[in-house]
């Protein structure tokens, strides 16, 4: 590649969309903050259950304690992004990190000191407070590539920096909880949120104007027919992932090799990853709503591998293949919220996509404890297949009210305000 003068200019290693995403400014700091501060999403949980298992061996108490922590997160992450959108990231996010901080500490003070069960389950709820980084970082993007295919292409990094979250999180987690001392992951977890988020909420440029109540359309985000299918769904989605980081650590340590859990997982996010990158470099025609049923379905077929896996290796090849379908379904996911949610209540309307998650961990992880405590590690895998059944199965059912009208009376509105007041502003 030669530049006017006829010299070489190296080429940027990433692909010419992605490259045209970060042009605007200050999308590269808000990235990068927002990938520290959804670290957690991919520690915490699994730090937990590996610190738990560590301290006291109950798989049951550990999945337990995670579920507490993900349903938590589920009730008030969705509070907390409603205060977003009406007072600001910065006024509403860094107040909430610090209580989800206090509860952390707390949940790791009391586990170290063999404190009675129930304290546990206070702080795990208490640090169910931790914001929605990632719905922050998506409502920064579309506030900049708003109505353009570069919005597609920047949901897809985003969803490439989940899983860059997933594929390191647990190896970091799940390995200092082994080779230090069993607290150090989740204590990282933390301090990750810290600082992502103190940064992110210190970057002013690219952070979305605050909407005041009178420009609500009254009540939650949540009467919008397809969100309401989405987030169903995706409680039985979240309740795969919930199962399979649970029953994937069993597995391991029944087989001696513990450690290996975090690397199996990584191998299953590195699919997602892969899969995310190549989707968000496609021009894709058709109906989104389409796209979302087809990645769903391609879900819940590739958990029926995991039954067959006797012994790591295949596990991870299936859990490989199986996360093809992740990142691609998820980019579709954001941008069927976008369509279906008023821009008003966008960071509310991605974080209930978010919630259906969490509640869907909670169940898997907590329903995968109790089948690895009764039956052991490979009975846990069926946990991940009823999972996939009923997300599909919810899907198929739901599919008519994504397919149908995406704007709704409120949204419209205020799309046309909207529209007046940039016209006006190119005026002056």
């Amino acid at each position: 590649m030669t530049g006017a003068d006829g010299r070489a200019v190296p080429e940027s290693p990433l692909p010419s969309p992605y490259r045209t995403i970060f042009a605007a400014p200050g999308t590269k700091a808000f990235s990068a903050a927002g990938f520290l501060g959804r670290m957690p999403l991919s520690m915490m949980g699994i730090g937990v259950v590996t610190m738990i298992s560590q301290l006291t061996g109950r798989y049951g108490l550990a999945g337990a304690l995670s579920a507490t922590l993900a349903m938590s997160a589920a009730v008030l992450g969705p509070q907390i992004s409603r205060l977003v959108d009406r007072h600001g990231q910065r006024r509403v996010l860094r107040p909430a990190t610090l209580v989800a901080l206090a509860a952390v500490a707390g949940l790791l003070f009391c586990a170290q000191q063999r404190m009675p069960d129930w304290t546990l389950f206070v702080f795990a709820a208490g640090a169910g407070c931790v914001p929605s980084v990632g719905s922050m970082v998506r409502a920064r993007w579309a506030e900049i590539h708003r109505g353009s295919s570069q919005l597609h292409t920047a949901y897809a990094w985003e969803s490439i920096v989940d899983e860059v979250c997933f594929i390191f999180g647990p190896i970091i987690s799940i390995g200092l909880s082994t080779a230090w001392f069993p607290e150090a992951g989740p204590l990282l977890a933390a301090g990750f949120l810290l600082v992502g988020v103190f940064w992110l909420t210190a970057q002013h440029a690219t952070e979305p104007a605050p909407h005041p109540r009178a420009a609500h359309t009254g009540g939650s985000a949540m009467r919008s027919r397809g969100l309401q299918v989405l987030v169903v769904t995706f409680v039985a989605t979240g309740a795969i992932f919930g199962a399979i980081d649970v029953v994937t650590v069993a597995f391991a340590e029944e087989r001696g090799h513990k450690a290996a859990a975090s690397l199996v997982l990584a191998v299953y996010a590195l699919g997602s990853c892969l899969a995310g990158a190549v989707f968000g470099l496609l021009r894709l025609k058709g109906r989104a709503s389409t796209r979302w049923l087809v990645g769903v379905c391609a879900m819940a077929v590739s958990m029926i591998p995991l039954q067959l896996a006797g012994n790591l290796p295949l596990l991870a090849v299936a859990l490989f293949v199986a996360g093809l379908a992740i990142a691609p379904t998820m980019v579709t996911t954001m941008a069927l919220v976008e369509q279906h949610v008023p821009r008003t209540e966008l960071t509310e309307g991605m974080t209930w996509t978010s919630t259906g998650l969490a509640v869907g961990v909670a169940l898997g992880s907590s329903a995968a404890g109790w089948v690895v405590d009764a039956s052991g590690a490979e009975a846990g895998y069926v946990v991940p297949v009823v999972s996939g059944a009923l997300a599909a199965a919810v899907a198929f059912l739901g599919y008519r009210r994504l397919s149908g009208p995406v704007l709704t009376e409120g949204r419209a509105e205020h799309d046309r305000d909207r529209r007046r007041t940039d016209d006006d502003e190119r005026v002056a």
